[in-house]
């Protein structure tokens, strides 16, 4: 199940640059799907680095396709297992509706995708006068499992950390659990938003974003220092035997403050030993399904990920989720059942 993440932003707050930045990661194999109101798409001539062409759709605006026909036509190609990307991206144009793509994603038939997450961009310079202009808070903060208050840098020193914390209190409004992170010119850590099966480009990767990076490395491609933030930390924690379901599903649910990310593979405690599953969880969607065969060195464990964890916190309650279980419980059993279903 290949994770397909939304990215939405309203026109001009530096979706494509965003997305062109997370492309950049070593070793990264991600699809992309743009679309843009023109009968020739734009953006698809700025996105630069993918796997596989960009999925292109042009003509409309992706939420509004004809029982997202169109969509779910390039989510198919491209989470082909044959392609083994690591993610999906769907940039939508800056008119999509947050809330309706979020659902189309959700709601798609392609078999082999999952929702990852909707990362939402923010132009911090001009939202408050373009987007957010006063009154009810924008429905589509509600929509978000991650906001990107982009263009900090082009605000005065003296006014980023009052913008930042306006920025917050007002998806707070909508939305409680959001991480809302500060960026320069798009530059968001990657490990926030996808994981990728390499540490280095492989051979067959297209070579044009490992020259990007040489060229551009310490530079924005104007001629300036280029951010480079590491915003997301990380937290593992090792399963010694079999774990309750219920007590995993807690944490889930409830995760420690700051984890935006959850993953890993865990045995449960069944009635006949134990079964191992696959755990994701982005934002407050949780994904559960059958763990995929164990590497030779792989061993069951959970890992948190987050801007500014608290490690010790965040270690503790993973530890407590994993403490190994006596017996079966029934309870976190069928709860475990429901969330399969609905992952499926």
């Amino acid at each position: 199940m290949i994770p397909v993440i939304a990215l939405t932003g309203h026109l001009g707050a530096g979706k494509t640059t965003v997305l062109n930045h997370l492309l950049r990661r070593p070793g990264a194999r991600v699809g992309v799907v743009v679309n843009d109101f023109g009968a020739i798409n734009v953006d698809a001539g700025l996105v630069t680095g993918q796997v596989d062409e960009a999925a292109s759709i042009a003509g409309g605006c992706i939420c509004c396709l004809p029982e997202a026909g169109g969509l779910d036509q390039a989510l198919s190609r491209l989470t082909e297992p044959r392609l083994r990307l690591d993610a999906v991206i769907v940039e939508a144009s800056g008119a999509a509706e947050p809330l309706a793509l979020a659902r189309l994603i959700r709601s798609s038939g392609a078999e082999h995708a999952r929702p990852g997450g909707l990362v939402d961009v923010i132009d911090a310079v001009e939202h408050f006068r373009t987007v957010d202009t006063g009154g009810l808070p924008p429905a589509r903060y509600a929509a978000a499992s991650l906001v990107i208050a982009n263009k900090m840098d082009l605000l005065p020193p003296e006014q980023r950390e009052t913008r930042l914390a306006e920025l917050t209190a007002r998806v707070r409004e909508r939305n409680p659990v959001a991480p809302v992170v500060p960026t320069e010119r798009g530059a968001i850590d990657p490990a926030l938003v996808f994981d990728v099966a390499e540490a280095e480009d492989p051979p067959d990767q297209l070579p044009i974003a490992a020259l990007l990076r040489s060229l551009e490395t310490g530079h924005d491609g104007h001629g300036h220092d280029a951010p480079l933030h590491e915003h997301a930390s990380a937290v593992t924690a090792r399963a010694d035997g079999p774990a309750d379901a219920g007590a995993i599903l807690d944490l889930l649910e409830d995760p420690p403050r700051g984890v935006y990310r959850l993953k890993g593979c865990v045995a449960v405690r069944t009635p006949r030993g134990g079964r191992r599953y696959l755990f994701n969880l982005v934002g407050a969607s949780i994904h559960v399904a059958p763990a995929p065969p164990r590497s030779a060195d792989g061993a069951d464990a959970l890992v948190a990920i987050g801007p500014e964890l608290d490690e010790a916190e965040v270690g503790a309650r993973l530890a407590a989720a994993l403490a190994p279980a006596d017996r079966a419980a029934a309870a976190g059993l069928r709860r475990l059942q429901r969330y399969r279903r609905l992952s499926a």
